[in-house]
This record gives structure tokens, sequence and C-alpha cells, in this order.
């Protein structure tokens, strides 16, 4: 099934706000999460906003409690999480179409992943929206370590807006590492999701950081949690 959807993703730019330097055209940002009751893995709260841009306000918000049945398998963590945000965007589409996010961010992996189809990807295929991987932490595939020369890299980027690519020992450019704000040293970890190219993946990504992760994934988190704190049954 992986194999089967990968074959739709699209790794180039296909709208026109895309390709202006300052994304002009673009005024919809969606931002994805799912966040699980400490201790119970089986349930959690998938939740979506709609940023404004470039103000970065919250426009839409929708957190849904979900029941996850889908087992946790390594490099197919999609099919146990995608399902829950495909329908808050059908949802979306249903309730509120004029606020339909023009591209979404996904807090984990694009193309950086063992067979090039991380939850940016999945999503983005499954919804046909421009999407964007973006991951707190390295996944090591295709060669790619956190060794010592990716340490002094990462130490390499002084300022926000810095990176270098990940290149795999395919010689394929996997994602792209991010300095985001000037406040952390820690990176991001960029990749292409679907329609989007990785240049205007990273270039998108850091317009929408005030910190280190970009706001409309920050919000999805902070919106999940809050919601998740708010449950009868929660610890």
């Amino acid at each position: 099934e992986q194999a089967r959807l990968k074959a739709s993703v699209v790794e180039e730019d296909t709208e026109e706000w895309q390709k202006d330097a300052r994304f002009a055209g673009l005024e919809r940002v969606g931002g994805v999460d799912l966040s699980y009751i400490k201790g119970d893995d089986s349930r959690a709260c998938a939740s979506l906003v709609v940023l404004s841009f470039p103000a970065l306000e919250v426009l839409y918000q929708d957190c849904r409690m979900v029941a996850v049945s889908a087992p946790y398998v390594a490099g197919f963590l999609a099919f146990r999480e995608v399902p829950f945000l495909v329908e808050a965007v059908q949802r979306l589409q249903q309730e509120e179409p004029q606020l339909q996010p023009q591209v979404l961010l996904v807090d984990g992996n694009g193309l950086l992943h063992p067979r090039g189809f991380g939850t940016a990807c999945h999503l983005g295929v499954l919804t046909d929206l421009p999407c964007i991987g973006v991951a707190k932490n390295l996944l090591q595939v295709d060669g790619l370590v956190r060794d010592e020369l990716h340490r002094e890299q990462v130490c390499s980027l002084q300022r926000s807006g810095e990176t270098f690519p990940l290149t795999g020992t395919s010689g394929k450019v996997l994602g792209m590492v991010l300095r985001s704000c000037n406040n952390s040293s820690k990176p991001l970890y960029v990749s292409v999701g679907h329609r989007v190219s990785l240049d205007t993946a990273v270039r998108l990504v850091r317009a929408c950081c005030r910190f280190r992760i970009p706001e409309p994934i920050r919000q999805a988190d902070i919106r999940s949690r809050e919601y998740l704190r708010k449950q009868p049954c929660a610890p």
C-alpha cells in the first residue's frame, strides 16, 4: 500500500504562491498533530489548525478524541495516525471550505523515510494538499547518522535560516537541516511531503517560525494537549 501510494507523490511546486519570493497569494497554512493520553497509546487527540499567513493567527481549530487501534510499527506510523488527520481535513472541507489550508505542515517526515514515504507524503497524497514534513529528530536512513560530523554541521548553523542538505549514501538529497530561530541551536529536519519542492518547503517553514517549531505545528500541539487536559479521563 505504501509503495502504491508513493507513486502519486509530486516533488515539485504546483501552486503559483510557491513560486513567489514572499509567497504572495498564500493566505492559510495548516498544522496537524496527534497527542496521546499519558500511559495510554490507544487514545489520542487529533488536532488540525489553520493559521493566517503571514500573520500566523489561528483561524480554525478542530480537536477530537480518537481511538487508535492500529499497532505502532516503525516506518509505518502513518497507517496508525493519518486516517484521523484525513478525517479532520474532510470535516473542514465540508463545514468551512473557505478556510481550507493551502499547505499542511506535519510533525514528522516526508521523503526522509526508509521507503521515501513518511507521514507528510501519506497525508499529502490522501488529501491532495501540498504537505511538508518537519521533524525534530534525525531519522537515520540511507546512511544518515547522528555522528560527530553531523553534530559539527549542526553546530556550524549560527543564524536563523542557515541550512545544510541531508544527502544519503544513495546520493539523493532526502531533506534539509534548518536552524529555524536564533534562540534555539536545535535544528529542524525538513523534507518534501507532496506538491512542494524542498527549497520552497524550507523557505516556508522558516517563514512560519516565531520559535523553534513552526507556528502551525506548535499551535496544533498546544491545543491538542490542552484538549487532553480537559478530558474527564485524563490523568
